[in-house]
């Protein structure tokens, strides 16, 4: 249904809960403008129905337009998902000519300190709030990206309020899914209990007091779940990722798990990735799960949870995701995340060369 086209790795932010793997794409290995314009051919061809335009920070491709364009051709939905850092009213206008339909913006936090702190770019949150504007006077839906951790939820009424102010008609909050940056750095981010008990207070009121003027969409912490979440509809039923340099992975994060190969859209067909290679057979369906997902009857509700998370914590991706209560390591998840969550505050930045901790701002 969706393509995840990661156009670069390259990012002004350097957020320590990153989705991007920790070895990033470097520029010179980027797909090209004609080999991206194929990609997103075939993706149609294959049935998507929807184009997210992602980075790291998308719009540093001079060629963004073309995509969108040829998104648009194709007969894709496009949604652009950005920092709005680098983007002005003027290049907006030339993205919404060439068709974008819908745009994302991404916040750290409701206030430029710790916004700015937590993105690692001086500036950033005034210059989000422009694009805000931005979006606004040019006429295109606006979704605002809270992702929530201890260092914010202090400030999770402000964010929705935020949301509302800047014109959004969607507002999603969601707490740091643990693998890559965000497992480095998983002792400075995991709420408390506490935290998340009044998460869940807050977002209720929220719903209640916005209701038909903003949507808040709410994902909870699966450190703190009982049932794991249907990663990305299902491990190769719904979802593909094209990385920087053309690798077509199941999920945004797949690349965390040791052992797993992908293949790339310049050397095969789409199709013939999503529908013969092993990156992508390996999890589909449900004839790989062990006991008790085999035979649960929530099996194709959930499809098993996220393989990522189940080798992050266990080292085996075959594993029962831990966020569920039958698993085996359940206990180890929530002995994990109540350690963390008394842990440090200081963050692992995801530019390698900057990779420094840097300490807490009130």
């Amino acid at each position: 249904m969706a393509v995840l086209a990661e156009l670069t790795h390259r990012c002004p932010l350097q957020c320590p809960y990153c989705s991007n793997p920790l070895e990033l794409e470097r520029a010179n290995r980027e797909m090209t403008t004609e080999e991206w314009r194929r990609a997103i051919r075939e993706a149609a061809a294959l049935g998507c129905m929807q184009i997210h335009f992602s980075g790291g920070e998308p719009t540093v491709r001079p060629d963004l337009e073309e995509l969108v364009a040829e998104a648009t051709a194709a007969g894709l939905y496009t949604n652009l998902i950005t920092s709005g850092v680098l983007c002005n009213r003027t290049r907006l206008d030339r993205l919404a000519a060439a068709g974008l339909e819908h745009v994302q913006l991404s916040f750290q936090d409701s206030t430029a300190a710790i916004g700015d702190r937590i993105g690692g770019h001086v500036g950033g949150h005034e210059k989000k709030l422009a694009f805000a504007q931005a979006v606004r006077d040019v006429g295109l839906p606006l979704t605002a990206n809270f992702v929530v951790h201890r260092q914010n939820l202090h400030h999770l009424d402000d964010m929705i309020a935020m949301a509302a102010d800047i014109g959004a008609g969607r507002v999603e909050i969601a707490n740091v899914q643990y693998y890559g940056w965000a497992l480095k750095n998983r002792a400075a981010l995991m709420p408390t209990r506490e935290q998340l008990d009044a998460m869940v207070l807050t977002i209720q009121a929220a719903r209640a007091r916005v209701v038909g003027t903003l949507i808040i969409d709410f994902v909870v912490p699966d450190y703190y779940a009982r049932r794991p979440k249907s990663c990305m509809g299902g491990w190769g039923r719904r979802f593909l990722n094209i990385s920087p340099s053309g690798k077509v992975l199941p999920c945004h994060a797949a690349e965390s798990i040791a052992g797993l190969s992908f293949d790339n859209v310049r050397q095969r067909p789409l199709a013939e990735i999503w529908q013969t290679s092993d990156a992508f057979r390996i999890f589909r369906g449900t004839d790989w799960m062990p006991q008790p997902c085999r035979t649960c009857d929530r099996r194709e509700i959930d499809w098993g949870g996220c393989r990522c998370q189940a080798f992050a914590i266990t080292g085996d991706a075959a594993r029962t995701d831990p966020a569920c209560a039958l698993s085996e390591d359940h206990e180890r998840l929530v002995s994990l995340a109540a350690t963390d969550a008394m842990a440090q505050d200081r963050f692992v930045y995801r530019r390698p060369r900057r990779a420094k901790m840097q300490p807490i701002a009130t």
